[in-house]
């Protein structure tokens, strides 16, 4: 299961989707709240499945996404190893 990482506007506290609506392939509705229970704020947003970063091994002929920009790509590769400690400095600790 994913995690997805939603911060509370108001408070900076964790967001939970407490329910979310399928309205067609690429895209979900959903139901927020705030963990924080002082804040308690909720909300209501979007996902949308925008662009193929990578090919399918199980290719569904009725899906039809644009590939996404080799920038998009880079970018979204460079962001998940600045954060993540190398397995050789994990070891070395």
């Amino acid at each position: 299961m994913s995690t997805y990482k939603l911060v509370c506007p108001h408070c900076g506290g964790s967001l939970r989707i407490r329910t979310s609506v399928g309205q067609h392939i690429f895209l979900r509705t959903a139901y927020l709240q705030c963990c924080n229970e002082a804040c308690g704020a909720t909300y209501r947003g979007q996902f949308e499945i925008t662009h193929e970063m990578s090919p399918s091994g199980m290719p569904n002929p009725g899906v039809q996404l644009p590939v996404a920009p080799v920038s998009i790509r880079r970018d979204a590769m460079r962001s998940d190893s600045d954060q993540q400690m190398d397995l050789l400095e994990l070891e070395a600790v």
